[in-house]
Parts: C-alpha cells; structure tokens; sequence
C-alpha cells in the first residue's frame, strides 16, 4: 500500500472514531425521540444508504460485464451484493433496536420493515444463484441478470413502498414536522456519519475485489 492509501486509511478510521465519539458523547438527545433513540439514527440512515449505494454499484458491474465479458466485473457485482446484503441487514438490526425503543417492538411488519425483509430475500437469492452454477461463465452471466433485475426493485422497496402506506418511520431528513426531526447540529453529525460509512464500504470494496482477483489469478494459474 502506497503513502497515499496508508494516509486515506488512517484518516478513515479517526474519522469513523470522531463520528461515534460525537454520536454518543458530543451531541445530545434529540427532541421528540423517547431515550436515547435518536443516536441508533446516525448508524441506521448511514447504514440503509450503504446497502443502496452497493446494490447500484452491483447493477452497474453486472451490466459491464454482460457487454465487456471480464471477471473483473463479475467479482465487482458480487463483491458489491455481499456489502449491500451486510449493510442491509445491519440497517434492520438497527431499525429493530430503534423500533423498540420508540414502539415497544422490535418488529410490528412496519412498511419499511417489510419492503427491507423481502430486499434481503431478494439478494439472498443472488447468492444461492450462484453456488448453484458450477461454470464460471455460465455463473457471472446469469448473476449479472439476476443482479440488474434485482436492482429494479431496489427503489420501489426502499423509496416508493414505504411512501404510499403508512408507516411510523420517521424521515428525518425532509421531514418537517419538528416531532422525530434533528436540528442543524445532528444533520451535520449524520451526515458526517453518511460520508464515513460511505468511505468505509469503498474501502472494504477494494479490499474485496483485490482478494477475488488473486483468488481468480491462482485458478487461473492451477488450470
């Protein structure tokens, strides 16, 4: 690793440890959160962002490698689903938490709970797709179709769905009813939060996709 990616590194870790230190010693409480519910958002949004970002990423490879035809772009799709299937499970673990705080229940099929749980079993599948092909041609064609129609999905589950029902999700962001809302001080903590996990997930993208690609230059190798 050059200077450079050593430097980027290390700022990404005080960054991460400045976010959390603010998260739970620097900010207060927001207003119309029960306890100290409102923290879990600065890991929750940050988290469901992530998963977003990887799952688009994943569509983008997929459709790279069906015109250009490299591993590369294969390893980068699955690299990418196996992030955003972690970042999306820790956006529901999270969610859970915060639920149960403000409502009583770890799990009430909230919209939000239940569009999020049909996108794990959906990217699950992405996965379960590819144990089952032995070929490796075979398997990164049929993943990059399965991922870009997965992708599909993605804004209707995370975005649109949760919008036309009910739901006691708070959208802390543009919402503008000052009950479940952060004020300026907490939207600069979150968004902090936004751009240290966004790192992250790139981080552990390249450090993915390099071991694929020695793994794949070894098979190579032994063939």
């Amino acid at each position: 690793m050059n200077r450079f990616g050593l430097a980027l590194k290390w700022l990404l870790f005080v960054w991460m440890i400045a976010v959390i230190w603010a998260a739970f010693m620097w900010i207060p409480s927001a207003q119309g959160f029960k306890g100290e519910s409102s923290r879990i958002v600065f890991f929750h949004v940050p988290t469901a962002w992530v998963a977003t970002l990887a799952f688009l990423v994943s569509c983008v490879a997929s459709a790279l490698y069906l015109w250009r035809r490299k591993p590369k772009y294969d390893f980068g799709a699955a690299v990418s689903n196996g992030l955003g299937l972690l970042f999306a499970v820790l956006a529901t673990v999270t969610g859970a938490i915060f639920a149960k705080i403000m409502w009583g229940a770890y799990w009430n099929w909230d919209p939000r709970q239940t569009s999020i749980t049909i996108l794990l079993l959906i990217y699950a599948a992405y996965f379960a797709l590819r144990s089952a092909v032995a070929d490796p041609e075979k398997r990164a064609t049929l993943s990059a179709v399965y991922s870009i129609l997965a992708f599909v999905t993605v804004p209707f589950l995370m975005f649109i769905v949760p919008r036309i029902y009910f739901s006691l999700h708070p959208d802390v962001i543009t919402n503008s009813d000052p009950n479940n809302s952060l004020d300026s001080a907490h939207l600069k903590v979150l968004l902090a939060s936004l751009a240290g996990f966004t790192g992250l997930s790139v981080w552990l993208y390249s450090v993915a996709t390099r071991i694929e690609e020695i793994r794949h230059r070894r098979r190579q190798e032994v063939l």
